[in-house]
């Protein structure tokens, strides 16, 4: 696997935290005194000491969460927001630790230096990870560690390899070429030549990583791949075939002690899965106070408006492909459902698809105005609650429609759908509910925390604008 960091680097960058950790207390011990000017402050003494213990508590501990948190790991965190992100989030558990520390100790430690060695300590571990990063792309751009690459097999897999590889200057690799016995098909792309011209290209080309990216049917040419390279002082990595059929990304895993390809592999990684619960959770319940302020002025309109339960549950597809009851307010007549087929449009492949329209006669007076305001859409956070939704992602598909999709379009279910998402804030229904797969894809492939966060603060604005909402 591709490394931002060898494992030397990573003990220096442990060693490097807890000085930064270390030098950042013992500043915040020595400007403590500038604080007693600020309103709210209590005034301490210039003299001020705090246990020496702690100098080698709150470094140990800072660096054992970033260590649990894989900060430290070299194979992950490739892009900037990635590993920022790893470590704000396991800097703001140690901070909760270390708090937790003092509250069972030492509660005489002045809380105003605590939150002042916290900043220091946290602005001191991103600055001299900035600068690293500086140098790193620095060694990248004169060619001191790069890594020259060749794939094997010009098909499908060695073309999404090949853009990655180009779309990502950052991870350090340098793409020499193809090797293909199959220069017929190969639609003009840089190919060296066939298989047997292996040994020869990479003497040559001073090759450091070898990919195998050849189809199911070239199978027999692995075996000969791999006797051929034995004995070259070269990386070889292998891009099964099978990937093409996995949902989302397929890993290695131990099923019953023997490694296996996990074609339904989640798209979120254990860590970046408890960050994103977590964070649902957490707004949930900031949201819960103005969710009943609403809810129940909205509940006794509904019931006024029109005959029917104030709210409906619809039938839907969520993560991995799982059927779940989806709540909302009811918007429409009691029985909608028997009067959609009428509306559903025929497009030119012959398929029933169905668009949102202004002009639905089957929405009442009441529901027009949630589904303008979007607050139709508050109930699912019963969904959001019971795990079965997220706060952000795709939005959950009828069954009907996923019938429909392609395997391709079934990626989208490799993450928790979610009351909002990529498609909402581009769109909303202005476009056909068939055709916002690409942009759920997007935010697949896109995953972070901070997406999500721009997200969320892009739909209040999208919902106080009303567009595309009806």
């Amino acid at each position: 696997m591709v490394r931002r960091f060898s494992a030397t680097f990573a003990i220096f960058s442990m060693v490097l935290d807890g000085l930064v950790v270390g030098l950042a207390l013992r500043f915040a011990v020595a400007a403590r005194p500038l604080l007693n000017s600020i309103p709210g402050i209590q005034s301490l003494s210039n003299d001020l000491e705090i246990p020496q213990v702690l100098y080698y508590i709150f470094p140990v501990l800072w660096i054992g969460i970033l260590l649990a948190f894989s900060t430290y790991d070299g194979r992950k965190n490739f892009r900037v927001a990635d590993e920022f992100g790893s470590l704000t989030g396991s800097s703001l558990l140690a901070m909760v630790a270390m708090a937790g520390v003092l509250y069972l100790s030492f509660r005489d430690v002045s809380r105003a230096l605590f939150l002042f060695f916290c900043a220091m300590a946290f602005a001191g571990l991103l600055l001299w990870r900035a600068w690293a990063r500086v140098v790193f792309r620095w060694r990248l751009r004169t060619n001191t560690a790069r890594r020259r690459v060749i794939i094997l097999g010009a098909g499908e897999g060695g073309q999404q390899l090949q853009k990655m590889i180009c779309g990502q200057p950052g991870l350090g690799l340098d793409l020499v070429g193809f090797l293909d016995d199959d220069l017929e098909n190969c639609n003009g792309r840089e190919v060296l030549g066939p298989l047997s011209r292996i040994r020869r290209v990479i003497a040559d080309c001073r090759v450091d990583d070898v990919v195998v990216a050849l189809p199911r049917s070239a199978s027999d040419r692995l075996n000969w791949v791999v006797a051929e390279l034995h004995d070259l002082p070269v990386k070889v990595w292998i891009i099964p075939d099978y990937f093409s059929l996995a949902l989302h990304r397929a890993t290695v895993e131990e099923f019953a002690g023997i490694p296996m390809l996990d074609l339904r592999a989640p798209a979120l990684s254990e860590y970046q899965r408890i960050v994103k619960r977590g964070f649902d959770l957490l707004v949930t319940f900031l949201m819960s106070p103005f969710v009943l302020l609403v809810g129940l002025p909205v509940a006794l309109a509904i019931k006024i408006d029109s005959p029917g339960p104030v709210f409906y549950q619809a039938r839907r597809i969520g993560e991995n492909g799982r059927l779940f009851d989806m709540y909302k307010f009811r918007t429409m007549v009691q029985n909608a459902d028997q009067l959609r087929p009428g509306l559903a449009q025929i497009n030119k492949h012959g398929i029933a698809i169905f668009v949102k329209r202004r002009d639905d006669p089957r929405i009442t007076r009441v529901g027009r105005l949630l589904r303008r305001t979007s607050l139709d859409e508050l109930p699912q956070l019963i969904n959001v609650v019971r795990g079965e939704m997220s706060l952000v992602g795709p939005r959950p598909e009828v069954p009907e429609l996923v019938e429909k999709y392609e395997l391709w379009q079934r990626k989208r279910f490799a993450i928790p759908q979610g009351m909002t998402g990529w498609w909402q804030i581009h769109g909303r229904s202005d476009k056909p509910m068939h055709l916002h797969t690409e942009e759920d894809l997007y935010y697949v492939q896109h995953y972070s925390v901070w997406l999500d966060l721009q997200i969320l603060v892009t739909t209040i604005w999208v919902v106080l604008r009303a567009k595309g909402a009806y």
